[in-house]
């Protein structure tokens, strides 16, 4: 099982790195005020994302059922580890945001000149590869760039909470799995519980809220550099929702299982 753990943990970082790098492709459309052709390649990100979760998934419900084989695998410890990997994924998107920031900026460009994306593609050379080095930059977190940003602590408190719940629905479903078997299929079923909370939360107090402070720094040229910090700041509050989905696990798959043995 250490190799399936291994593949999942790979994975999940996978997941959580491509998600979070998602607002490095947001600030390059700001910046270039191409923010339309950005969305497109957030698509692409959330691909990539999904496209792991499809193998992720069935390698994590695996630990589930070995469980039940042998009483002594700790499905609770493995599940902990792979949260860990969300954590790892989310800070390595944190430290690649400004090289990607850049990265992006130019793949925007160069998209608009080629019009699609299998011909962006089929034009990338050799040396073109080799010239991203160019693009690499050094992140710079410091606590006073986040003093002044105007962001209400209740919205950053939310981003903390429903990156905790996004992160833990799939798991906590499966750990409610491993608590009551009898309603195993149920409760694998049930992520939804979890993540609808998180999904009201995000869509009434969250992204509009991020939607007017995009928009904002769109049409406000001296407000763009202002954005970055943003970003900055929402990466650093995912990174520690990932955090609480270790405190939260256990009682989120509690949760679960009183709601599916009442259904």
């Amino acid at each position: 099982m250490v190799n399936s753990l291994i593949i999942v943990f790979v994975l999940t970082m996978i997941i959580h790195t491509a998600e979070t790098l998602s607002y490095s492709a947001r600030y390059a459309g700001v910046k270039l005020n191409k923010i339309a052709v950005a969305l497109s390649l957030i698509g692409i990100i959330v691909l990539v994302s999904r496209t792991s979760n499809l193998i992720q998934a069935p390698l994590t419900a695996k630990f589930v059922d070995y469980a039940r084989i042998d009483p002594s695998f700790d499905v609770l410890r493995y599940f902990r580890f792979i949260l860990l990997a969300a954590s790892v994924g989310t800070l390595l998107a944190i430290v690649l945001f400004p090289t990607f920031v850049n990265l992006f900026a130019r793949v925007i460009a160069k998209l608009e000149v080629a019009g699609s994306i299998p011909k962006l593609i089929s034009s990338v050379t050799i040396g073109q590869l080799k010239n991203t080095k160019h693009y690499f930059r050094k992140p710079s977190l410091k606590i006073s760039q986040f003093r002044y940003l105007g962001i209400p602590n209740r919205f950053i408190f939310l981003n903390i909470g429903v990156t905790a719940f996004y992160t833990v629905g799939v798991l906590s479903s499966l750990y409610a799995a491993h608590i009551v078997p009898e309603l195993a299929t149920t409760a694998s079923q049930s992520s939804g519980i979890i993540n609808g909370i998180a999904t009201i939360i995000l869509t009434i107090f969250i992204d509009p809220q991020l939607g007017l402070i995009t928009d904002k720094a769109t049409h406000q040229p001296e407000t763009r550099d202002q954005l970055g910090k943003v970003y900055t700041l929402l990466m650093v509050t995912r990174f520690l929702g990932t955090m609480l989905a270790q405190l939260i696990i256990v009682p989120a798959a509690y949760l679960i299982s009183v709601a599916v043995t009442l259904i």
